[in-house]
């Protein structure tokens, strides 16, 4: 499709990027002076019903747009159609940045920081939608917009589901597979529940550099209806495990089963990120006594469940202690006390007796071998007992 050099009263500069349903232009707004993005539908003429339906989305895409106004949506400012040529296109705000999917694929990592920041625009962007009846029914990397000053901006409503509208069998079914609410596979009901079970999958690639299922279209399929994801602790060790749970409530098969709206979504995640912040786990604030000297010189050394031996007379961390076992740890020192006991008292008693025959010797042996002589001043240490 060469561009066209003016869309009703927008002037076209170039292209921005184009799709299998869609071109999007950089235009010019002469009236006001104002760029923008206008986004034009292709449509195959040969299919008929199609196109019908291609139309309607695009339409509800407008229609969705014209209903919110929020600073993390992309604002939509008109619908309309060419007269000369026909061609059917939305006026909308021009935002500059990246979207995720780009940036995943460059393989760039967010820091916990970073990625509740992401979700938290996300999020509060979709409880302005949902408090007005506006379902986006595509939340995936590609539709996520990190701008240049840092901000975050969602687009692209083309499925929207609105709470006045009647959808046909195949818009029910569009969609990203590897986002989509399992409800959304099998043509079920949606509401913003959907939209929180997308945004769990966001989540999840923004903590972990990964989706939760991957494989061909029928292998996902059946993950997402059937499976679990694998929490995202098991495979990034150093986040925080009150991550898994906002995980995997947000992606619950049932959508009973997940937050309520985004707004509680969002608290949740924020008090999970600032649990590393408010104080460790208690078996990572346990401090063991060390032992006293007696005992450690005498403890054989310890064994850790995995069979490797720690140093006679080392403090062993929570979780080796944990490893030894309960009783073990215990009972070992009052052994070896006892033990020592016993041993002291058989070896004092021969010492006594031994001390009070040498005495008794060296007495009689001082009498029979030194000649007698007279008293001398007997001295009491540290004074004379003649002064």
């Amino acid at each position: 499709m060469q561009a066209p050099a003016r869309l009703g009263k927008y002037l076209i500069r170039r292209e921005l990027g184009r799709g299998a349903m869609g071109v999007v232009y950089e235009g010019y707004d002469p009236m006001i002076e104002r760029a923008v993005a206008i986004k034009v539908l292709r449509i195959d003429d040969g299919n008929a019903e199609l196109g019908a339906e291609l139309r309607t989305r695009f339409r509800r895409e407008a229609q969705a747009g014209g209903r919110l106004g929020h600073p993390g949506i992309v604002a939509v400012y008109e619908y309309g159609e060419d007269e000369t040529s026909g061609t059917t296109f939305i006026a909308m705000e021009l935002v500059r940045g990246r979207d995720l999917k780009s940036l995943f694929d460059a393989g760039t990592r967010f820091t916990l920081a970073e990625s509740g920041r992401i979700m938290e625009a996300l999020l509060a962007a979709l409880q302005h939608a949902h408090e007005r009846g506006v379902v986006h029914r595509d939340i995936k990397p590609g539709n996520i917009i990190l701008l240049e000053d840092g901000g975050v901006k969602v687009a692209d409503f083309g499925i929207a589901k609105l709470d006045t509208s009647e959808l046909t069998q195949l818009g029910s079914v569009l969609g990203t597979v590897s986002h989509m609410a399992p409800e959304q596979l099998t043509g079920e009901t949606v509401d913003g529940r959907s939209d929180l079970y997308s945004s769990g999958v966001i989540l999840y690639q923004l903590l972990t550099g990964e989706r939760p299922f991957s494989g061909p279209p029928a292998r996902l399929m059946h993950q997402v209806l059937h499976e679990q994801p694998l929490p995202p602790s098991q495979r990034v060790a150093s986040l925080p495990p009150a991550v898994d749970a906002v995980v995997l409530k947000a992606m619950a098969k049932q959508a009973a089963e997940r937050y309520a709206d985004a707004r509680a979504f969002a608290a949740a995640l924020r008090t999970a990120l600032a649990a590393p912040r408010l104080g460790l786990p208690d078996v990572e604030t346990t401090v063991l006594r060390p032992r006293r000297a007696a005992e450690a010189s005498t403890t054989p050394a310890a064994a850790s469940s995995s069979g490797a031996a720690m140093p006679a007379g080392a403090t062993p961390t929570p979780v080796a202690a944990a490893a030894l076992g309960a009783t073990a740890a215990p009972t070992a020192p009052a052994a070896i006390s006892k033990a020592g006991e016993s041993s002291g008292r058989r070896r004092i008693v021969p010492a006594l007796l031994g001390l009070v025959a040498i005495a008794v010797a060296g007495v009689g042996g001082y009498r029979l071998f030194v000649p007698h002589r007279a008293a001398e001043p007997t001295v009491v240490a540290g004074a004379s007992a003649s002064g």
